[in-house]
């Protein structure tokens, strides 16, 4: 996938091209749809399949009180959007110039001086432009002007006519209920981040844990443990993952990530890692001491080698 970060870098006599636009937050199965859709446009007619995406959620422009945490980051979510095999990506600075611009603006100087679009895949609650005054309707409109056509793709709505989202998802990860938000998603929720020296806690109680960096990439779950998989280096290992502030010992940050991979001391100080969240076995519980947290701890583990159908070493 050709990434263009900004329209400075689209080359000149890019396309003719089919294009989809949106956050495209989390990439879940939704989004998912429109690409799939987008890429048949695009072989169809001999297009070269092209999402547009901003370097941030619009409302932290236009509303920042409103403004939700991003599921992914946006090197995240350009990897997710390489995975199901778009052409390009064009990732565009949104800032108030760009808030500003008219509808007619936004397509003639976007999709049609810098991409040549042929094709213009949107949801139907699709707007654009300053102030959202740019509708479907204006769309094609202005289609019929320049010489693309607008196709209008349906919402994916899997359970009780729900339409998959990025809340919804939020709302999931929220509850700790890491299993739904993958069905939603299309791929398990994962963290990226740095591995840090902690208190070492882990260690003394015979669970050597990696500690995520507090600034690491990627939404994380509401509190408790969970079975996982922290990947390093292309290595995938399973671990038991806890988030959290402990509440059995005081002064622990709130929201610490950390991992203990399974029958393995890893030495992964400094590790670019990600941890993968695949089903919550509890919520975080304050214990009496250190004895009932032990035991609790070899409970939690002998459970996410059931979840990850992983032998003891």
């Amino acid at each position: 996938m050709r990434v263009f970060r900004g329209l400075a870098e689209v080359p000149d006599g890019f396309g003719p091209s089919a294009v989809t636009i949106g956050k495209f937050d989390g990439v879940h199965s939704g989004h998912r749809a429109v690409i799939q859709r987008l890429c048949e446009v695009a072989a169809e007619g001999g297009l070269v399949s092209t999402v547009i995406t901003f370097d941030r959620n619009p409302l932290e422009v236009l509303a920042p009180e409103k403004c939700p945490p991003s599921l992914v980051s946006i090197e995240q979510k350009l990897d997710l959007l390489a995975g199901t095999g778009v052409d390009a990506t064009l990732m565009i600075a949104f800032d108030r110039e760009l808030a500003d611009l008219a509808p007619r603006d936004f397509v003639r100087q976007i999709l049609v001086d810098r991409l040549h679009a042929s094709a213009v895949l949107v949801g139907s609650d699709f707007r654009f432009g300053h102030r959202g005054a740019g509708d479907v309707a204006m769309l094609r409109e202005l289609g019929g002007e320049y010489g693309f056509v607008v196709h209008l793709i349906d919402d994916v709505r899997p359970e009780h006519g729900r339409r998959v989202s990025s809340t919804w998802i939020r709302e999931l990860l929220a509850q700790g209920d890491v299993a739904h938000a993958a069905t939603l998603l299309g791929h398990v929720p994962t963290l990226r981040g740095v591995v840090v020296h902690g208190a070492k806690r882990g260690r003394e109680l015979g669970f050597p844990t990696a500690n995520l960096s507090p600034d690491s990439e990627g939404l994380i779950p509401s509190d408790g443990v969970y079975a996982g998989w922290l990947t390093d280096g292309g290595e995938r290992y399973p671990a038991a993952i806890s988030v959290g502030n402990n509440p059995t010992f005081e002064g622990v940050p709130q929201k610490q990530v950390e991992a203990y991979v399974l029958d393995r001391d890893l030495d992964l100080y400094d590790h670019h890692v990600e941890i993968a969240f695949v089903e919550r076995i509890r919520g975080m519980v304050a214990y009496a001491g250190i004895d009932p947290l032990i035991a609790q701890i070899g409970d939690d583990v002998a459970q996410a080698r059931r979840i990850l159908a992983v032998e003891p070493a």
